[in-house]
Parts: C-alpha cells; sequence; structure tokens
C-alpha cells in the first residue's frame, strides 16, 4: 500500500503545526492527520474524536508499525516542503 498524495495545511499554534490530508493507492483518503510538536520530535497523531467519557478515540490508524512509519516519513517529508516552499514566498513574493 502507498500513500499517492498529500496536502499540507500549516498552522500556527505552539504544538500544532500543521493538518495533513492523504490519499492512499489513489482510492481512499483519510483527511484530518496532526503534525505535532512533541517534547523531543516531530510526529502525527491520527484523526480522533472525544468519546462521551472524555477519552479520544483515533477515527483512523495505520495496523501495522510498518505502515506507521512510511505515513510518518512522507506526511512529515511533504510538511519540510511546504516550510520551505512558504519561507522562499515570505522572502520573495512574485
Amino acid at each position: 500500500m502507498r500513500i499517492t498524495d498529500v496536502k499540507i495545511s500549516l498552522q500556527n499554534e505552539k504544538k500544532l503545526r500543521a493538518f495533513a490530508n492523504i490519499i492512499i493507492e489513489d482510492r481512499f483518503m483519510v483527511r484530518g492527520l496532526k503534525v505535532i510538536q512533541g517534547l523531543d520530535r516531530i510526529f502525527i497523531a491520527m484523526p480522533s474524536r472525544i468519546r462521551s467519557d472524555g477519552a479520544s478515540i483515533d477515527i483512523a490508524h495505520p495496523i501495522t508499525q510498518a505502515f506507521r512509519r512510511e505515513m510518518e516519513e512522507v506526511v512529515l517529508e511533504k510538511y519540510r516542503e511546504e516550510l520551505e516552499r512558504n519561507r522562499v514566498e515570505a522572502k520573495d513574493p512574485l
């Protein structure tokens, strides 16, 4: 299974750095992944909702660690590209 597209929406918050939407195999979209700045690294969090008991539960998530790593690598690479693109545009807007 491969991720065929990633869209990044940068955010200007302390821990939330971006939202991401991914398309898997040009057939399945997952919206609302989050790029989070943790204490020692940046990572992605799956889309989730709050249950009636206050607990957070993932709406969608990878089943295997291997696919989770692949998803994180692809999303974070696209996030870095978007950061760089925005830096260049901020320095030289047209």
